[in-house]
């Protein structure tokens, strides 16, 4: 039994019309052959799986096959045959990766001076070139500038930038394109037809769309889904088969984020894992869309054809309605953070969990990018009239009259009260504007978590800080929490800070909303003047 052939080496290319979306460079290619315009050095360069070394092969049994057709080989020939097989000694192939010394490069050299033994040209074949050393690189200067016409150099290199000038000048350079969407497709669906497997159209876009331009990532991912699904392979298989959450899914996600519903983000994020879902996958699905929003943002209706895939086009447009600029930049920069830290995390789950509590929430965090895409999402909600200020209306204002009315004589006022009260009344609340949201951020730098992330000056945040005179009063929404930040240390800090932000002392102290207020004799100068005056009241009524 033959052993098995992975897909992307049994449908290599073996002439240059076979190559998929690189027609301006094998077009030139054949040209030079059928015309004998050959250069003496070729520099393939573009990213990986589109063809640069399939191209180097094809060249090189071009220029040494009997029977060329059309400037293609005829992959009959004894040539031909020998170079495909790897018997053929005058066609070497080297990897600069492991024979990246100058040693290397001079026996190379050495050996280039001889004629060829079995076809008309040696050729040498070094592939990611950019990986030689700086003295391997001034050793093939010479034998490249002026080699022995026997002699032909083909380089390709995925790093064009990392490639001495020396090199580049000496060389005809060939850019390799990523291959479309498009063209990738469609040689999945003629790789799946030849190995009989049923490969549906969505599920051959999808393929296509995660290959990234390079034709043997799609083969690879082809040859993987194909062999762990058993009959038709649609796009559901696929997204199952390599552990992605597939665009239902990651629009889903994004409409918790844009909705900041951090408990269905978490609770859709915590069965996404359980299923199996490559966390690096889910964020970099949610990358991408964040980035198709992003065009749609800026680019418009142009955006359309610049979208991924990620999310259906329709679903990609809605989303794009409900974000600010400012808001899907930041959140961009976020996820790249977060996946670049995946690398040395101790716990990826744990940072995933936060990067989305954080992609809900912008207010948790108070640098200039957060404050920013606050500011730009109200900035674009009142422009297109999702934010709107209701004016009251005249018969809002008649209703509240009649109320007022019916509530019978209005509360009395400081000359009214009954003299020889001694509990002074509460001072007016005089909280300077952006006081609070200073002094959480000064907080916060001191204080050890979990307690500095109760000092959020976000609205309706369950702690707030009012000036009442000189006094600081921490109102908080519950029990818990007043008991939590009611300590020595912490009273201390908010108390430093406060004094250092008004610029005089401050007192400090924890009010719970929730605790039952007692009775003071305020309160009851107020209940005996109600009972004083109840004869008033009892007109009112009749």
């Amino acid at each position: 039994m033959a052993a098995y052939q992975a897909l992307y080496r049994k449908y290599r290319p073996q002439t240059f019309d076979d190559v998929s979306g690189q027609m301006a460079v094998t077009q030139t290619l054949k040209t030079q052959i059928m015309t004998g315009k050959l250069s003496h050095a070729y520099l393939f360069t573009g990213s990986r799986g589109t063809g640069k070394t399939s191209c180097a092969k094809i060249l090189a049994k071009a220029v040494n096959c009997l029977t060329p057709v059309d400037g293609n080989p005829c992959n009959r020939c004894a040539a031909c045959k020998a170079i495909d097989s790897g018997s053929c000694m005058d066609v070497l192939e080297i990897d600069a990766a492991s024979n990246n010394g100058v040693d290397n490069v001079r026996d190379l050299r050495d050996d280039a001076v001889y004629a060829p033994s079995q076809v008309k040209m040696r050729v040498y074949i070094i592939d990611e070139v950019h990986m030689l050393s700086i003295s391997a690189f001034n050793a093939l200067l010479k034998i490249i500038e002026e080699p022995p016409e026997h002699l032909l150099f083909i380089l390709a290199t995925t790093e064009l930038h990392k490639v001495p000038a020396t090199i580049l000048s000496r060389c005809q350079r060939f850019s390799f394109r990523r291959i479309s969407q498009e063209d990738i497709a469609a040689r999945l669906q003629y790789v799946a037809y030849q190995e009989n497997i049923d490969l549906d159209d969505s599920a051959a876009r999808l393929l296509a769309r995660l290959a990234d331009g390079g034709m043997r990532d799609g083969l690879s991912l082809l040859d993987q889904c194909a062999s762990a699904t058993t009959g038709e392979l649609t796009a559901e298989g696929v997204y199952a088969c390599l552990g992605i959450a597939g665009e239902q899914k990651c629009a889903e996600l994004m409409g918790c984020i844009a909705s900041h519903d951090t408990r269905g983000a978490l609770e859709l994020f915590n069965r996404l894992y359980a299923d199996g879902k490559d966390l690096g996958a889910l964020l970099d699905e949610l990358a991408c869309l964040t980035r198709d929003l992003l065009v749609l943002k800026t680019a418009g209706g142009a955006g359309i054809a610049m979208l991924s895939g990620v999310a259906a086009e329709r679903e990609a447009l809605d989303l794009a309605k409900r974000f600010g600029t400012g808001e899907l930049t930041r959140m961009m920069a976020l996820l790249q953070d977060t996946m670049a830290g995946f690398t040395r995390s101790a716990s990826r789950r744990m940072d995933a969990e936060l990067c989305l509590v954080e992609l809900c929430q912008p207010e948790l965090r108070l640098d200039m990018e957060s404050l920013n895409a606050r500011l730009t999402r109200m900035e674009e909600q009142l422009k297109s009239g999702s934010i709107l200020v209701a004016q009251p209306s005249q018969k809002t204002a008649e209703k509240k009259d009649m109320d007022e009315e019916e509530e019978g004589p209005p509360m009395p006022t400081d000359e009214d009260a009954p003299p020889g009260g001694e509990e002074e009344l509460p001072q007016p609340e005089e909280t300077p504007v952006g006081f609070w949201s200073d002094l959480c951020a000064a907080v916060r730098k001191e204080l050890k978590p979990p307690i500095f992330g109760f000092f959020n000056p976000a609205p309706g945040a369950p702690l707030q800080g009012v000036l009442v005179g000189d006094t600081l009063e921490l109102r908080c929404s519950n029990r818990f929490l007043a008991e939590t930040i009611d300590k020595p240390d912490v009273m201390e800090v908010v108390s430093r800070k406060a004094g250092a932000i008004l610029g005089h002392p401050v007192r400090t102290i924890t009010v719970d909303l929730t605790k039952k207020p007692e009775k003071s004799p305020r309160m009851e100068q107020l209940m005996n003047f109600g009972r004083s005056h109840g004869d008033i009241i009892k007109i009112k009524n009749q």
